[in-house]
């Protein structure tokens, strides 16, 4: 059984062709369409969104241009992620409820030095794309520690 990545197609339209992935902390996805039902406190590891090739250009206008992120148009059952019950059926033990404050410290603090380090030629789109998608919705849910 494979428990890695999966492609998944646009979270924006549902095209399989994808050209673009970004990953956001489990708590965004309280931010999507159709997400009511998922648990994000029971997700385990990044969510990860594609976006097709038209989606993308759209998707880096909106949070390099205009100042703002996708996520309310990105539909939750298209975005890639684990659930903790999914890992104990297939370990057949129960784990404890994951806190997310690490990881959500970890992106929040890689998203800034992207968006710090922004003019180095090194520096690609997507990244900073990524890292004002991740500021963005966090500081939206109120998470917003210092650096």
């Amino acid at each position: 059984m494979y428990t890695g990545r999966t492609d998944q197609p646009c979270c924006l339209c549902d095209d399989p062709k994808t050209v673009a992935r970004i990953a956001v902390p489990p708590r965004a996805v309280t931010l999507m369409e159709n997400a009511a039902p998922i648990a994000w406190r029971d997700i385990v590891g990044d969510v990860t969104l594609q976006f097709c090739e038209s989606d993308w250009e759209l998707v880096t206008e909106l949070v390099l241009d205009l100042g703002m992120h996708p996520l309310s148009r990105c539909n939750v059952a298209r975005a890639d992620f684990s659930i903790r019950e999914d890992f104990e059926a297939l370990l057949n033990s129960t784990r404890e409820e994951p806190d997310q404050t690490a990881q959500e410290d970890r992106m929040l603090a890689e998203a800034r030095a992207v968006i710090d380090d922004a003019d180095d030629p090194m520096v690609e789109a997507r990244d900073l794309v990524e890292a004002h998608v991740v500021v963005r919705a966090l500081a939206e849910l109120g998470v917003d520690r210092p650096a």
